[in-house]
């Protein structure tokens, strides 16, 4: 009994890293924004959101690696095969690439608001400082691939236990954090900050590349070989993402317990959301929790901050990789790759910092963009896991594809209900 589950629990260890990388897409800067922001604005009452969105993210993030297993192709190149005429595909690849673009920006902010927090740097000067990030993590992992997933394993621990020493420094009502998971509510002024929760946690460029790393995983095309690779997949998903989900919880909470208008940290926000939002900064926050709860509650919420935007940029540059390889059948150098995306984030980002704009409402409004993008990668992921002829045995059950049509619709809603508010 003890052989087979030493072997099992080795077995997973060797196969961890496709939902790991992904789960940073679900800790990144951006969810740091939203989450400091509504827990501000909202103190725990919008915990609901977190555990919803992370639930959706499971799933969905589940049927994409189970594409990759299944088929042996990426959700790019599924999405190649079936447009068919090279103006569509060409097309949907501009979309992708922009729904990546509105990821980097978010992952270059973080980045560049923790060399700020750290050491003082400048923005401006930590703006251009942050375009060299991924660069760097990229060089020390040109050889193996693995070394990169030992690098997300050291991130995800610095940014859980990070997380784990400030809930226990601010010690918050925990039985109101639970009560508010169960206590979903839709208010006119909170549907922003649900439909930014939501943009924030389940990402298009994630569910793109799940599929392109789980294939990755098998080491041959067996079907003995697919059943394997997909129960590890199973696992490494509930696993990695409830990680993620109780690190997204945390900082809600942390910003809940900090900066909520009941502690005097922040002016009354209830006759204008808006305006308060855009007020707050992640250095306020920082210095607010520093001068509360002494200086090295402030400096590891920074290193959570950075470890989260070099982590999240590289599943980025991951991403993009995916989407130009599988979508265009082109490979184009990472480190090419790297800085020109770079190059389209810092023009706009650099402008917004000299022009004295808030680097948190960016990542706020990034984050909606991107649940307006959701639907570009999920409606083919729907489709292809649904269809026997597309995935064989590994076909979705019908709870499952139910499950997913109802997280689906459910983030289409809140889409079309923030248009229609704005």
């Amino acid at each position: 009994m003890k052989n087979a589950i030493r072997d099992s629990l080795r077995d997973f260890f060797v196969y961890l890293g496709p939902a790991l990388i992904v789960s940073m897409a679900y800790m990144d800067p951006g969810n740091y924004g939203t989450a400091i922001q509504s827990g501000a604005l909202f103190q725990n009452g919008l915990v609901w959101t977190v555990w919803l969105a992370s639930l959706m993210a499971m799933e969905l993030q589940y049927l994409s690696g189970k594409l990759g297993i299944a088929t042996g192709k990426s959700l790019p190149e599924m999405v190649r095969l079936s447009l068919g005429s090279k103006y569509r595909v060409v097309s949907y690849w501009l979309a992708a690439e922009a729904a990546a673009a509105a990821t980097d920006l978010a992952e270059y902010l973080g980045t560049v608001l923790a060399l700020f927090l750290l050491f003082g740097i400048p923005l401006p000067v930590a703006g251009l400082l942050g375009a060299l990030d991924v660069l760097i993590i990229l060089v020390f992992a040109s050889r193996r691939f693995r070394v990169i997933e030992y690098l997300f394993m050291l991130f995800v621990s610095v940014i859980s236990i990070g997380f784990l020493y400030e809930i226990f420094v601010l010690g918050p009502n925990l039985v109101d954090v639970v009560a508010h998971t169960f206590q979903p509510a839709l208010t006119q002024g909170n549907i922003p900050f649900v439909v930014g929760i939501v943009g924030a946690t389940v990402m298009p460029h994630a569910l793109f590349v799940h599929s392109h790393l789980a294939k990755n995983k098998l080491q041959n095309e067996t079907v003995e070989e697919k059943r394997r690779v997909r129960r590890l997949h199973l696992y490494e998903c509930v696993f990695t993402l409830t990680i993620a989900a109780l690190v997204n919880v945390a900082i809600l909470v942390t910003a809940s317990s900090v900066l909520f208008s009941s502690h005097g940290a922040l002016p009354r926000c209830a006759a204008n959301l808006t305006d308060c939002a855009n007020s707050l900064t992640v250095p306020q926050a920082a210095s607010i929790l520093g001068a509360l709860y002494g200086s090295l509650a402030g400096t590891v919420f920074a290193v959570t901050l950075l470890s989260s935007g070099l982590a999240s940029s590289t599943t980025g540059t991951l991403a993009g990789q995916a989407i130009m390889e599988g979508l265009l059948g082109t490979r184009i150098n990472p480190y090419i790759r790297r800085l020109v995306t770079r190059f389209i984030n810092v023009i706009p980002t650099e402008a917004a910092i000299l022009l004295g704009l808030s680097p948190l409402s960016l990542l706020v409004y990034s984050q909606v963009i991107l649940s307006l993008m959701i639907p570009l990668p999920m409606i083919p992921l729907l489709y292809y896991t649904a269809k026997r002829s597309v995935m064989g045995e590994f076909v979705n059950r019908r709870y499952t594809t139910a499950i997913a049509l109802v997280f689906g619709g459910t983030i289409v809603v809140l889409n079309v209900y923030l248009l229609l508010s704005l």
